[in-house]
């Protein structure tokens, strides 16, 4: 027990806290982090997840995201790489430990944009982040945004909406 508490105050102090935004795609959470990340960037440091999806229209590799085989993102997993991953609409995503280690090396409060999926996970961990959840104002209103972005199939769309719906449900 003891040994816990001090291995908890031991992450605790070893640099500020994660803050863990979470919630459905298209609920703004890409947007509110520009904005902070652009704000206080002296601040705050992205922690850039992993995927097996193809970049979308303008996203940059190692600055969106770091864009890998499935072969590579599994093997990354099973050695214990990742704190946490997830699969959605046929892809990986996951955020690795030395992601989140080289934002907590130049002293900065990562911040980690992930699913409800990865949240579940991350509460296993000894991360101790801080959570904020970020819901859009309507599900009409997510449908429409998501349209809008043109980069998804009906199928995956419906997907998504179907998530959105479980992580607003979630968070009521």
């Amino acid at each position: 027990m003891y040994m816990r508490y001090f291995a908890r105050l031991y992450s605790a102090m070893a640099g500020p806290r994660p803050v863990v935004l979470s919630g459905p795609s298209g609920a703004g959470k890409s947007t509110l982090l520009k904005k902070l990340m652009k704000e206080y960037s002296g601040v705050f440091g992205f922690s850039v997840s992993h995927t097996t999806r193809n970049p979308r229209p303008g996203e940059e590799n190692g600055k969106d995201y770091h864009y890998v085989t499935r072969g590579a993102m599994q093997a990354a997993i099973d050695k214990g790489e990742f704190i946490e991953s997830a699969e959605f609409s046929g892809n990986m995503y996951g955020t690795s430990r030395a992601a989140v280690q080289a934002v907590k090396a130049r002293n900065l409060i990562c911040i980690l944009d992930i699913d409800m999926q990865g949240v579940k996970n991350i509460k296993k961990t000894d991360l101790n982040p801080i959570y904020i959840s970020i819901q859009p104002p309507s599900l009409e209103l997510l449908e429409a945004r998501l349209r809008d972005r043109k980069t998804e199939s009906e199928e995956s769309l419906q997907r998504r909406l179907h998530a959105a719906k479980v992580d607003i449900e979630l968070n009521a």
